[in-house]
């Protein structure tokens, strides 16, 4: 699958679609610089869309990355504030459908400064379609390699998003660390899910050991596509202090529901597309009814 496809239309002349249609995923480095990361982010879409994508996939955390809860905590908006609204207003321009993780204002955000790290998903007329809110929060200690404590200033989400219907399938929307609790992903497969979603922001050490492994796993468990966007890189701010500790890293991927790795970005600012064929995802499955063969009895 080509990294860029130089596809220039999204159907034939009629305007019907044209085989399975096509999703694009990105990978880009945030900073603490809201309007240079909504810049980046529009220049993703843009390529995009030129490419015929019907969807595209950002990132979490693609409205900032910073070193701080507390500057997190003041750069937060609500969602119906101009981060958003500017989002919305790229997938209407664009004519896409568009995944993308953001920030969000807490119930609680007068009081105590917590947020939401949320997943939007809007339709190609710029509306929200869907509201994850992640549920799993990344609180690691590994000595000498990684801390990260996400619960500081980040409230879990209260439960699952159901499935959304889109031109490229039912989508589930997951975050990041979502990908590692494989019930997450069942319970999106048994309301009906053909397309997993994962913005993401891996560490570099976390990356390495299990990013493709965990998206494969996901992907064969639940024969589904699985479509996970990535930070990647050093977030650096862009006022020339020095860089931030925080490493990401990258490969954002598209895998078919075989398993097969399908798509990937390449370094830096960057997406790949990929066909998404639910014909692939009915064939998988019947050929190898997994789902049938739980045994519900024992477990």
């Amino acid at each position: 699958m080509d990294r860029e496809r130089a596809s220039q239309a999204k159907g034939t002349p009629d305007g019907t679609p044209e085989g399975p249609p096509l999703v694009a995923v990105c990978q880009l480095t945030s900073t603490d610089d809201v309007d240079t990361n909504l810049r980046e982010c529009e220049d993703l879409v843009c390529r995009a869309s030129v490419r015929g994508a019907r969807a595209v996939f950002l990132p979490e955390a693609s409205d900032f990355l910073c070193g701080s809860g507390s500057q997190a905590s003041g750069l937060t908006q609500g969602l119906d504030g101009p981060i958003v609204q500017a989002f919305r207003d790229m997938a209407r321009r664009h004519g896409v459908w568009l995944s993308v993780g953001v920030h969000e204002r807490g119930p609680t955000w007068s009081e105590d400064g917590r947020v939401y790290n949320s997943h939007l998903l809007l339709d190609e007329h710029g509306e929200v379609r869907a509201v994850y809110r992640k549920t799993h929060l990344f609180d690691v200690d590994l000595p000498g390699v990684v801390r990260l404590k996400e619960s500081d200033y980040t409230l879990p989400g209260p439960c699952i998003a159901p499935p959304t219907a889109t031109p490229i399938g039912m989508v589930g929307l997951g975050i990041c660390y979502d990908v590692r609790f494989p019930e997450f992903s069942q319970r999106l497969r048994q309301s009906g899910a053909e397309v997993l979603t994962y913005p993401s922001a891996f560490t570099l050490t976390t990356g390495m050991a299990h990013w493709e492994p965990l998206l494969r796993a996901r992907a064969i468990e639940t024969q589904c596509y699985v479509v996970a966007a990535a930070q990647a890189g050093r977030h650096s701010t862009p006022r020339g202090s020095a860089p931030a500790p925080r490493v990401s890293f990258g490969h954002g991927v598209v895998v078919d529901p075989w398993g097969c790795v399908v798509a990937q970005c390449g370094h830096g600012n960057s997406l790949a597309l990929a066909e998404v064929d639910t014909g692939l995802v009915r064939n998988v499955r019947s050929s190898m009814p997994v789902h049938e063969h739980r045994r519900h009895d024992l477990y």
